[in-house]
């Protein structure tokens, strides 16, 4: 099984900006979807955002308008813009691509957003 490598966590105040990438280095992109997924601490698993290979997006309703996915599939990269971060932001950050296991798995990138 093939896993992306998150990257680009960290923590920051409320109304910040971070960028996380995903790296999909051996994945190929026909027919394909990725996903940004999150779990805070205590709760379940929530799909955050996706992007398929065509480019169509989708959000969730609690990051739309503040969160971007964008593809750069030359360079086999996904990643996840989130601008005026909340402190329920906060959780481990997981991207998935279809090809492989989707959900919350694999290790993920820590986001903390500071009140």
């Amino acid at each position: 099984v093939m896993w992306p490598v998150e990257s680009g966590g960290g923590s920051v105040q409320a109304g910040g900006s971070l960028r996380l990438t995903c790296g999909l280095s051996g994945f190929t992109f026909d027919d394909s979807v990725v996903a940004w997924y999150r779990r805070a601490p205590g709760e379940e698993c929530k799909l955050v955002s996706t992007i398929s290979n065509d480019g169509d997006t989708h959000y969730a309703d609690f990051v739309k308008v503040r969160f971007a996915i964008s593809q750069d599939y030359a360079n086999h990269m996904v990643y996840l813009q989130m601008n005026n971060l909340k402190p329920e932001d906060s959780a481990v950050y997981y991207c998935a691509h279809s090809h492989s296991v989707l959900g919350c798995s694999g290790k993920g990138t820590q986001v903390f957003v500071s009140p």
